[in-house]
């Protein structure tokens, strides 16, 4: 194990020794706890900052660290680029070829210089292609690019979701999100509204507020409609149309309409929805590191969609459990604009709410700018972590200051000292101030692993995507089109036959009969504290054959039993219904069939994990269980290091003091050695000189004195003697200081197996009902209603 492959710990770089300016072998390792007070890189284009951004999230991606990443400029995606082989023909397809030609290479040749450059490199970090494919096995990266399909579309507009039942209990955070939600809306057609003053802010917030309360979604076409036939009728004491009336209503509707005819605006309603916990784990619970993309949306859009994502983020953060280790990073490489001084852009008040709560979650941010001077201050103050590279003005050194002097809390700050620091830095030279640590340090970032070809076009995204991105699936099954079309009524079938409907609008549908059987299913057991009530609804087409009816065929609707009608659509058509489904003696068989299904089917699976003891709630998947396990292993894992450095704090605390005393006789020795040689010069001088301008025979008073003399220069070798012992002193203690240190470094370096839960192989426990606690609600045949698709094929046409 190399030293920097530490538990919780980032290896950003190495010690810059101030005196001379030159970089050490002393590591620089960051405590990953540390991130849970949030940090800032502050640097001036071309200090590397993004090197060192880039070189955290890989640091968080190996420590199994899940990460939402906003790149306002297209960088963050070389988080891709990582080549195990560090072969030329990797680098290849990624290589300037501008850059090449003013180097007078071909791409081949350019590409080859790059993979040697970046082998040399690595290796005086002390990493290679081995650190590489952990970091490649440790996360699954993505880039997600919100109105484009370049790579993960992501759906903003589709639905406005009602938030959590968590986040609305709190009135604080709920009314803010309903405010931020209006905000982003109106700012994406380009109107700057006040939350007090805009009459379409508050007519946006109150419909917002109006959905919400009763639980339910909006989609954007819902808002258009609710924006024309509001669902209130007064604002605050006045009557609707005095404060807004319809034709003014229209208008803006019209412009909400617009935006979404807009050419290209369609890339917003498709794709994956904005979902905080898809975008930090994998459904198997692997962590994720998130790239959102957006340099090639307008600054509109860019607001709007930051914002949503800050709403969501904080509302998944809201339902988490609190704790003290880092469960999850929010990274933002360029905070210019969404945290500013003085204005209130909606993305502000949500940045200052993470940084104000986010800690007792686990939820760390880090935030990246060139230009300190346009972020608030309190902002900046809530931040224990400064990263500070090479500043640009006066002003930035200013505000940067301010800014350390607020986040020091009181504590000692040496203004001069610090300024001169400042003055000092270089390239990929940086000083990290951390309110964690007794001293701040001057460090070069190390080598990154991912190859930085700078910001990718939205061509090199697609080619990084392309075999990422997933198919999105069919809304519905789709139904086969050999049944003949009846006409417009339904066959004619025995009364004591249930016939259900399931709820469908629009024109054109067509009604396929099916087998429907609607159970409640009781899971108890006590031994794993389960007591789970949940509902089914499946439906089944009859198959020709003397096997009719088989359940294993089945599929399990979404539609819940209570939405379904007694009648179906009018002017709609019938598909012919099965003999056997007029055979009223068919279906109490068909029902014992279906009861004795769900039991053997219809089942809880838990997961048993041996090595945290520990097993899944009923409504857990192995992914969600998997991210408790990591995080409650991160949780342990920071508490027995704890331990450690506890247990072994009195010794560190004894040999500190008694080196402290070491170096303290040192000084005293050499003091007192020093006082002594003098005094010995000075009597060997002053016999000499005696004897030289005194008599010309030596006298008995000369005498005397050159005997003291000699004694004197015996006494100077009695003290560079104590002088020596005292160094022997302080190198023994000094040994033991390192040894005691290696030990809990050791300690702590065998924490590191017991401390992942990715790849423990987990233990399925299968939970059944029993007969008795199943009930079928509902049995009987279903009209499911069905629309042409134009190929052959019926699209599914009814609605949850």
């Amino acid at each position: 194990m190399h030293d920097f492959e530490k538990l919780g710990a980032f290896y950003v770089g190495k010690r810059i020794d101030e005196a001379t300016g030159k970089s050490g072998d002393e590591l620089v390792l960051y405590d990953s706890r540390d991130l849970t007070t949030h940090a800032v890189i502050i640097g001036m284009t071309g200090s590397g900052k993004t090197g060192l951004g880039i070189g955290l999230l890989e640091e968080a991606a190996l420590d199994h660290i899940p990460v939402i990443a906003i790149d306002p400029k297209g960088d963050l995606g070389n988080l891709m680029l990582t080549f195990p082989n560090l072969a030329a023909e990797d680098f290849q397809p990624w290589v300037n070829a501008r850059q090449a030609t003013d180097q007078g290479q071909s791409t081949e040749e350019y590409a080859a210089a790059q993979a040697a450059l970046w082998k040399k490199g690595l290796s005086g970090w002390g990493q290679d292609g081995a650190r590489i494919r952990k970091l490649r096995a440790s996360t699954d990266i993505n880039i997600y690019t919100p109105g484009s399909q370049a790579g993960r579309p992501v759906s903003i507009l589709k639905s406005f979701a009602a938030p959590q039942a968590g986040l609305m209990a709190d009135g604080d955070l709920y009314r803010e999100r309903v405010q931020a939600t209006a905000t982003g809306i109106l700012s994406l057609i380009g109107i700057d509204a006040d939350p007090i003053t805009s009459r379409e802010h508050i007519l946006i917030a109150l419909i917002l507020d109006h959905y919400w309360q009763q639980h339910r979604d909006l989609d954007i076409a819902a808002l258009i409609g609710a924006i024309q036939v509001p669902p209130v009728s007064k604002v605050g004491v006045l009557d609707l149309e005095s404060f807004y009336p319809s034709r003014d209503r229209f208008e803006l509707a019209m412009r909400l309409n617009n935006l979404l005819a807009a050419p290209g605006f369609e890339a917003w309603m498709e794709g994956e929805p904005l979902n905080a916990q898809s975008l930090l784990y994998t459904a198997e619970g692997r962590p994720r590191t998130s790239i959102m993309s957006i340099a090639h949306l307008d600054e509109a859009s860019r607001m709007f969609f930051v914002t949503m994502l800050l709403n969501e983020l904080i509302a998944w953060m809201r339902a988490q459990q609190g704790t003290s280790s880092l469960r999850a990073i929010l990274y933002m490489d360029e905070i210019f604009g969404y945290m500013p001084p003085t204005a209130n852009p909606p993305s502000k008040r949500l940045f200052l709410t993470l940084l104000k709560q986010a800690r007792a979650y686990g939820v760390g941010l880090v935030l990246a700018t060139q230009n300190p001077v346009d972020l608030d201050y309190k902002g900046l103050s809530n931040t224990g972590t400064w990263f500070i590279g090479r500043l640009q003005t006066e002003r930035d050194k200013m505000r940067v200051m301010e800014g350390l002097e607020g986040a020091s809390q009181g504590g000692a700050f040496d203004r001069a000292k610090m300024e001169r620091t400042l003055a000092g830095l270089g390239k990929r030279r940086f000083l990290l101030h951390n309110v964690h640590e007794d001293e701040d340090v001057v460090f070069g970032t190390r080598w990154a692993m991912s190859y930085l070809a700078g910001p990718l076009t939205r061509d090199q995204i697609k080619t990084l995507m392309q075999d990422r991105v997933p198919i999105p699936p069919a809304a519905a099954p789709a139904q086969r089109a050999a049944a003949t079309v009846r006409g417009s009524d339904a066959p004619v079938l025995a009364p004591a036959i249930k016939q259900y409907y399931a709820p469908a609008s629009g024109s054109g549908i067509v009604y396929y009969p099916r087998l429907l059987g609607a159970a409640g299913i009781t899971f108890s057991n006590a031994r794993y504290k389960v007591d789970e009530q949940r509902d089914a609804v499946h439906t089944l087409e009859l198959e020709d054959g003397p096997l009719a009816v088989d359940w294993d065929l089945c599929e399990s609707m979404s539609i819940s039993a209570d939405t379904l009608q007694s009648n179906g659509e009018p002017d709609s058509g019938y598909a012919d219904c099965p003999a056997l489904f007029g055979a009223q003696g068919n279906y109490p068989k068909w029902e014992k069939l279906y009861k004795r299904w769900v039991r053997q089917n219809e089942t809880i699976t838990l997961f048993r994990s041996k090595k945290f003891k520990l097993t899944s709630n009923a409504d857990e998947t192995e992914g969600e269980f998997r991210t408790r396990l990591q995080q409650l292993a991160s949780e342990e894992r920071d508490k027995a290091i704890a331990k450690l450095r506890n247990r072994y704090a009195s010794k560190t605390t004894m040999l500190e003091n008694r080196l402290l005393r070491a170096r303290q006789a040192i000084d005293r020795e050499s003091q007192q050695a020093g006082k002594k040689k003098l005094d010995t010069v000075l009597s060997f001088g002053t016999a000499i000189l005696g004897a030289v301008l005194g008599r010309k025979k030596l006298t008995a008073s000369t005498a005397s004195k050159v005997g003291t003399a000699i004694r004197s220069a015996s006494g100077v070798r009695k003290e560079a003697g104590d002088v020596a012992r005292a160094k022997e002193t302080l190198q023994k203690v000094q040994a033991d200081l390192d040894a005691l240190n290696e030990d809990l470094q050791r300690e702590i370096d065998e924490l590191d197996t017991s401390f992942n839960a990715q790849d423990e192989p987990l233990e399925e426990i299968v939970v059944r009902a029993k007969s008795t606690d199943v009930h079928v609600a509902l049995f009987g045949l279903i009209w499911l209603p069905y629309r042409d698709a134009g190929d052959g094929r019926l699209q599914s046409a009814w609605t949850d």
